[in-house]
């Protein structure tokens, strides 16, 4: 992996897994919660600069790639934990696809997010907004590529304060 690719994932046990997936699976873990991956049916490119050229330009385009799967049946779940990572200051078009193709109506919504420097950027502000049939938590938890070894201490804390 180049540098930019090994910024944007975390070894576990010897197993490489994304940052916002590695966060996924603590709050997972810690709160024995069901877990989806929102992958593009078409795989998106491991090159940090490529990735970074394609996600402004679907941007630019408006585009809602195409996903893997969505959640079968979100009505079992009173709250919905979205997690995504930060890409060129903006919510990634795969996410906006996933909230477009979901019913997210009555549901409290909590955010988390994974970044290179630019924290949560405009993104809470941006869902809240796309979501007005929701209930969106305000306190968004993000954790810079930098602070993964701190993530476990950091994501506890952080669901401590959400109780």
């Amino acid at each position: 992996m180049t540098e930019d690719e090994a910024n944007s994932t975390h070894v576990v046990d010897g197993t490489v897994l994304g940052n916002t997936q590695y966060v996924a699976q603590l709050i997972q873990a810690r709160l024995g919660a069901e877990i989806f991956r929102i992958e593009t049916a078409e795989p998106m490119p491991l090159d940090h600069d490529t990735l970074i050229e394609q996600s402004i330009r679907e941007q630019e385009e408006n585009a809602r790639p195409e996903l893997k799967a969505l959640v079968t049946d979100l009505s079992a779940f009173d709250t919905v934990f979205i997690g995504y990572p930060i890409w060129n200051y903006l919510l990634p078009s795969p996410m906006d696809t996933f909230l477009d193709q979901h019913d997210f109506t009555g549901k409290n919504i909590v955010l988390f997010s994974t970044h290179g420097g630019n924290g949560l950027a405009d993104t809470v502000e941006t869902i809240t907004d796309r979501l007005a049939g929701a209930s969106v938590n305000q306190d968004g938890f993000t954790i810079s590529r930098d602070d993964m070894d701190q993530a476990e201490s950091e994501v506890g804390s952080w669901l401590d304060g959400l109780a």
